[in-house]
């Protein structure tokens, strides 16, 4: 995939997020939108490298645009990672400078980086240096005392200088220390204002902003306002049809919003095929709980799918569709 059809996906993106964009979100997501880029859940260069873990790479061709998230903070290892996603066949590799989980600060990676843009740098043209695949980068605006305003754009300027030129920005900074993991994702201030400024200074660079974004309204601002990106995280997950559905129509000028009966339908083969090689429904169906939220039947939908998935077989999922159905027609 070309940089210039990998930075018109990058319009609207959905954020890595552990234990919730796997490859059977990913699908999901991608029924709901042709268009939006997609991106893995934090795989760790160690784990690739050393571990050997190439099932965290699997995937379905239709996900395309996909991009894999690694984690890691060595320059060769890093290099060796990507060689090993760009021969999977993603379409872009994403490092991780944002995360500020412990786990994470003691593989000195994540959101600890922002403190060394050196070795990001470093890190960054060793990628580059692999693979012709692109390599982006998602950081914060700054973590525990540091200035965003002095930090981002040394930042940005350091690591631009190793040849990125697109970066997804977290605005909030990251407290290691005092915040978990989740506080991290609402404490902290957000500094939208900051991540303009950035665009401002740097209009070369192809900028992103993500947090607390949580309405397609919310995300054509960002565009309009002159932002190149905008990542949904939480809202695109709990919410998926909120912000999916309509997506390519109203951010990509792509066809109409799809019909959320249709989605399931179209998830059905895959739901079958999964089954079919041994695997569980609640390992599909766990990340559609969420798709008639705030919708007629919405709570039937999930309280079926959440207490029976692990224990049937697939015709549950359309047994649950049928009843929705049912409440969508009392209320037209």
């Amino acid at each position: 995939m070309t940089t210039s059809s990998l930075h018109h996906h990058a319009r609207l993106s959905v954020a890595p997020m552990m234990d919730w964009t796997d490859r059977h979100c990913r699908y999901f997501h991608r029924v709901m939108s042709r268009e939006t880029l997609l991106y893995t859940e934090m795989v760790t260069s160690p784990a690739l490298v050393r571990g050997g873990a190439l099932h965290l790479l699997a995937y379905s061709q239709q996900e395309h645009p996909v991009a894999l998230q690694l984690g890691g903070s060595d320059p060769a290892e890093l290099a060796e990672a990507v060689r090993i996603g760009a021969e999977a066949g993603y379409d872009e590799i994403n490092l991780n400078v944002g995360c500020p989980s412990d786990r994470v600060q003691s593989g000195t990676f994540g959101a600890i980086l922002m403190k060394d843009p050196a070795r990001v740098a470093a890190c960054c043209a060793a990628m580059q240096a692999a693979v012709d695949v692109e390599v982006t980068v998602k950081c914060r605006i700054g973590v525990d005392e540091q200035d965003p305003h002095e930090v981002l754009p040394a930042f940005l300027d350091q690591v631009a200088a190793a040849g990125v030129k697109r970066f997804t920005i977290h605005a909030r900074k990251a407290w290691l220390q005092g915040l978990s993991p989740k506080e991290n994702r609402d404490i902290p201030p957000l500094d939208y204002d900051l991540v303009y400024k950035m665009k401002q200074k740097f209009p070369d660079l192809h900028l992103s902003v993500n947090g607390g974004i949580t309405t397609l309204t919310e995300a054509k601002a960002f565009l309009e306002n002159g932002l190149d990106g905008v990542m949904v995280g939480r809202a695109a997950y709990h919410a998926p049809a909120d912000i999916l559905i309509a997506a390519d129509a109203e951010i990509f000028g792509q066809g109409s919003p799809r019909d959320l009966f249709d989605v399931v339908h179209e998830m059905m083969p895959y739901i079958r095929a999964h089954c079919d090689k041994g695997g569980k429904l609640s390992q599909v169906t766990r990340h559609m709980l969420g798709l008639f939220s705030g919708r007629p039947g919405a709570r039937y939908w999930r309280r079926t799918l959440s207490e029976n998935a692990h224990r049937a077989g697939p015709d549950l999922v359309l047994e649950a569709l049928a009843k929705v159905q049912e409440q969508a027609a009392l209320i037209e």
